[in-house]
């Protein structure tokens, strides 16, 4: 079993940025895959960012490549995902998510255990 725990989330305005952490327990935490998914208001989950056991290998949904940035810690059990040059339509909640999966997984039901969930509002 592994437990993830968000922190990071806020309110910013338009252009800000804001860094999003999760810390893992229960786990080897350098076995997992990592990932950042992102839900808004009416909108299905989606896949925003991930990284690989030993954070050589990254992936970036479109709409966030070039201002996101995900790396993890594996010393201190933890990722991160970078947030810069937010827009309103990065409002959403995010959630971290590990995953067993070689490579860097894309797709939800690849991802085997979720944290709660932390509000990101960006405001216009």
């Amino acid at each position: 079993q592994v437990q993830l725990v968000e922190s990071g989330g806020g309110l910013v305005q338009a252009g800000g940025s804001l860094r999003l952490s999760c810390a893992a327990s229960g786990r080897t935490f350098s076995s997992l895959t990592m990932g950042w998914f992102r839900q808004a208001p009416g909108k299905e989950r989606e896949f925003a960012s991930g990284i690989s056991w030993g954070g050589g290998g990254t992936s970036y949904a479109n709409s966030v490549k070039g201002r996101f940035i995900i790396s993890r810690d594996n010393a201190k059990n933890t990722v991160f995902l970078q947030m810069n040059s937010l827009n309103p339509e990065d409002t959403a909640v995010y959630y971290c998510a590990a995953s067993l999966w070689h490579g860097v997984p894309t797709r939800r039901n690849e991802y085997a255990y979720w944290g709660q969930g932390t509000q990101v509002t960006v405001s216009s």
